[in-house]
């Protein structure tokens, strides 16, 4: 007999996926057409950063949320989703650059423009694939440990807590494969790892106030506060 209760709606559970993997792909893509760079180093580290960091940390306060309100399950779940969207964008953005162009689009953009924005993506959806695997599983499994060990109290603890692992792992793994594949400059990977990793978990620290404030919201519309006390972590399961 099942010891997980039956599965019951929600009423924001799907707009919360929708908008996470919604996260995912526009950091994709500004990841992969611009790298920003502030003006300023700190010794001989320069503040230089893909655009997609400036949208990427909101992916991971929305895996807090929903693993914090839903549980380990239906977070692992949206995070299945989101594998699959990115698939699907590097798939498609690889076939649009293979099959020729209109003599017209030819003249005012061309497929060398094209091959310079969006020809990275592909392997940039590649590093990205195995970063996201690794790091949105580790957040979501430290902060679903973390709630049961202090019972549901400090929420903060468990949101930074459990983002500096999963940040750090996703950051490392994500700009070395960019990097070997040839989508950042060598010599601006150690650059990339640190400044991203410091901007990403700044954001979600500074965001602590938001995310207290929707997770509190989201327990009372949706009457849910799970608890994985009985949960199989395993992360290739996709049912609930």
């Amino acid at each position: 007999m099942s010891t997980h209760p039956a599965p019951r709606p929600y009423r924001y559970y799907d707009l919360i996926m929708a908008l996470f993997v919604t996260v995912l792909l526009i950091s994709n893509l500004l990841s992969s057409a611009k790298i920003i760079d502030l003006g300023f180093s700190l010794g001989s580290l320069r503040f230089a950063f893909d655009a997609g960091t400036l949208v990427f940390p909101i992916s991971y306060i929305f895996g807090d949320v929903l693993t914090e309100v839903y549980g380990y399950r239906r977070s692992r779940r949206v995070i299945w989703a989101g594998f699959g969207a990115n698939v699907l964008l590097g798939l498609f953005i690889w076939l649009a650059g293979a099959l020729p162009g209109e003599a017209e689009w030819q003249g005012y953009a061309g497929q060398d423009a094209y091959d310079a924005i969006l020809s990275g993506v592909s392997g940039l959806i590649v590093a990205s694939l195995a970063a996201y695997f690794l790091g949105e599983f580790s957040n979501s499994y430290i902060l679903a440990r973390m709630k049961v060990w202090t019972g549901g109290r400090w929420l903060w603890t468990r949101t930074i807590g459990s983002t500096l692992v999963g940040q750090m792992i996703d950051t490392t793994v994500f700009i070395l494969l960019a990097t070997a594949l040839g989508v950042f400059p060598p010599e601006l990977m150690a650059s990339l790892i640190a400044t991203n990793y410091v901007l990403k978990v700044g954001f979600e620290a500074l965001l602590t106030p938001l995310t207290y404030r929707v997770v509190n919201l989201l327990k009372a519309a949706e009457r849910e506060d799970y608890f994985d006390r009985q949960t199989d972590f395993n992360p290739f399961k996709i049912s609930v």
